[in-house]
This record gives structure tokens, sequence and C-alpha cells, in this order.
């Protein structure tokens, strides 16, 4: 299990007026430096701004060639934690953003760069919690016809495929934190941490890479197929031609999205259809992997990746007309980016599997990948398996504690 490293750990200041500002990772504890953030009305190029914002604190972002493990020049940050939403994803691509978020508390993009200050605080889960009842969005019903019109639009020849996703939230009493630091813990998370802000915190325990930079290249690891982790499960994922056909089809797009950043002819697929664990889910990885071209920057790298191909559909565009569309509600701190940019690599997951906390509330984002040969039913079932994972973590009762 990989962490991105450092994580931002604090208290709301809507119930506290002091945030602690240190990181606890491997490496020790880290402060924050400086901030950026970035909301959809904001006005501007909100990767160029980030880019310009990273580039002024030392970090290698306008040539993403030069990342390499030279520690960093003095003066430097030592790295920064990186949030992308769906929304500037969407904007990035020319897409409509879609409904509003049901957590507006939090930014668009945000960016926190880091000094060094020392060891790790120790952290503890001893404080009072109490989450409310969980409230959908949209009914199971509505979820269902949903996936009924995506495959009604695969049928006229509008899409291949569409990411439908679901939102729900409960309200609760005392400090969050704790709770959403449980999520790190779900086996399975390779983007496990929590980045927080005024208001807002974010809690991540994805097992998906958006797009990792080290060793001279550009990797992306998208997921498409779920089963139960069981024997039986594994052998149906595996032996799933509907399945296999929808994971195709995206590791199709993402090496179209790579190609677009990358040396001609560099493009290839190190690993296809492997199956993987996240809590007790069996998941369908493949690995795409691509030389960058002289002289990409962070900002072109996010435009051409932003959002994840595995949670829009194909063709991209016309698969986030859909979901705009189609979704009750933004898709909010879900199904963006989160992750580390350091000197010796960019490391971005795909925020499946994760929740965030406004004032009031928390709340989750779920789905999947909807095909012709899509069941509804099958699809909300899908969708309410891999969001009990990250319930019972945020009320503090084990599940999925597998094998990662």
């Amino acid at each position: 299990m990989r962490h991105f490293e450092p994580v931002v750990l604090g208290t709301l200041p809507t119930r506290c007026n002091v945030v602690s500002g240190l990181q606890p990772s491997r490496y020790g504890a880290f402060r924050e430096r400086s901030r950026f953030e970035w909301r959809i009305d904001s006005g501007g190029d909100p990767f160029h701004l980030l880019q310009a914002f990273l580039d002024r604190h030392g970090l290698p972002v306008r040539d993403l060639r030069q990342i390499d493990d030279t520690p960093p020049r003095a003066g430097a940050a030592v790295g920064a934690s990186i949030f992308v939403s769906a929304a500037a994803g969407a904007w990035a691509a020319g897409a409509p953003a879609g409904p509003p978020s049901p957590a507006p508390a939090v930014p668009d993009l945000v960016a926190v760069v880091y000094d060094p200050v020392g060891p790790s605080p120790d952290l503890s889960d001893d404080v009072p919690w109490r989450l409310g009842e969980w409230r959908p969005s949209w009914t199971p019903e509505a979820h269902a016809e949903a996936v009924r019109a995506v495959r009604a639009a695969i049928a006229r020849g509008d899409v291949y495929q569409v990411n439908v996703v679901g939102h729900a939230a409960a309200p609760y009493l005392g400090d969050p934190l704790p709770a959403l630091r449980r999520l790190a813990g779900l086996p399975g998370a390779r983007y496990a941490g929590l980045l927080t802000g005024a208001g807002w915190a974010i809690g991540c325990a994805s097992p998906e890479t958006l797009v990792e930079v080290s060793g001279g290249r550009v990797f992306t690891r998208p997921i498409k197929g779920t089963r139960p982790a069981t024997a039986t499960g594994r052998r149906e994922l595996l032996a799933s031609a509907k399945e296999r056909a929808e994971h195709v089809m995206i590791v199709d797009l993402e090496r179209n999205d790579l190609a677009r950043v990358a040396r001609t002819g560099s493009v290839r697929v190190d690993e296809l259809y492997a199956i993987r664990r996240w809590c007790d889910l069996w998941q369908a990885e493949s690995v795409v992997s691509a030389e960058p071209a002289t002289g990409l920057g962070l900002a072109d790298l996010l435009r051409a990746m932003c959002p994840g191909g595995s949670v829009t559909g194909a063709p991209k565009l016309a698969a986030l007309a859909e979901i705009a569309a189609l979704e009750p509600v933004g898709r909010g701190p879900s199904m963006g980016a989160l992750g580390w940019v350091g000197h010796d690599r960019i490391d971005l997951g795909l925020t499946i599997r994760t929740a965030a906390a406004d004032g009031e509330r928390v709340h989750l984002w779920a789905g999947g990948g909807i095909t012709w040969g899509s069941d509804p039913e099958a699809e909300v079932a899908e969708a309410a398996a891999k969001a009990a994972p990250l319930r019972a973590a945020l009320a503090g009762k084990a599940r999925g504690r597998g094998t990662g």
C-alpha cells in the first residue's frame, strides 16, 4: 500500500479556529508554507495559475522531464498537496460542469506547499463523534432510470460508455477528521490521506492512479470492472466479456489522453486487466505509460488527463454532457484528483472512494461505468457495494479488512 505524502491535518475552522498545519509522514512532519485555492467562478485558467504558483515555490512543474531524485534547492518547498475537483476537470475539458456541488465549501482546486519542520505529531482518534442517517440525492429507482437513459444514448450512437455517479450525505456531531482519517486505513487505498481548508475536509481511500510522473515516464492506471472479493467473484471478473470490453474501452481512451502529451510512439500498455483488491471488492486495473514530450508542463498534463476517463466514459466530451444532464447533484470533490507534487515525482490519485465534510454534513459519491450490456439494478447494487466500506469506516465500524 502506498500513501501520498504528506497529508494535511487540522480541524475545521467552523468548529475550531485553530488549524495545526502539521503534516505527519514517514519522513517526519511538514508545515504549510503557502496555499492556492480556485473556484469555478474565480476566473482565469486554473491549471496555468496552479503551475505558476508551484513554480514560484521552486517545484519542477514547467518541464516534467526535469523531475528526478535531486534534493530540492535551497529555499524551495519540499513539495505540495494538490486537489482538483470534477467540475474543474470538466471546465478544462470544455464540457458543462453539471449541477452545483452539494459541498460548495470545498474549492475546485487547491495547492498547499510545505516546509519540513521535524518529527510527526501524535494523532488521537479518541474524540466525540456521531454520524447521522445517510440521505441519498436520488432513489435507487432514479439511479436505475439514469442507467436506462445511458443505454438509450448508446443505442442512438451518442456515446459508447458513461460513468454514472450517485451522492449521499449524512449529518454529524463532533470532529469529522478522525472519521475521515479512518478511510486511509482501508485496504487497497493507494492514495490515502486528508486535505483540509476553511470549513471543509476531504478524506481519500482511492486505489486508482489518475497520473504519475516518475522515472522519466508518465503513468495512468485505470480501474474498470468490479466483483465481490471471493474466489467466485474473481473467476466471474476474469471471465466477464462485458467487464473486459468496458475496461479495454477506457484503456484506449487513456492511451489517447496520454498520446496528447507524450513523445510520439512512446505510449504503451504495460499491464492489461490485472485483478487487484480494494476492501471486499475485486477490481480490474491496467497500467498505461508514455514518455513525456519535451517541455511538457503540469498545466498541459492536467488538461490532457482531467477528468479521468474511467469516471467519465467515451467519447469523453459526449459522456460529460450526459453526466451533466443525468446526475441530480454535482460531483464536488469526488471523481477529481488528489495527491502529491514533489521533486522526485508527481503522483495524483483519482478521487473515487472519497468523502468530504463541510460544517454540517459528510458527503459520499459512488457509481460505475454503464455500457449497453449494463443491468440497471446490478449497477445500483455495485455503487452501494463501493460506498459500503466508506460508510462503515466513517461510522467507526470495521469492514473490508482483508488484504489490500
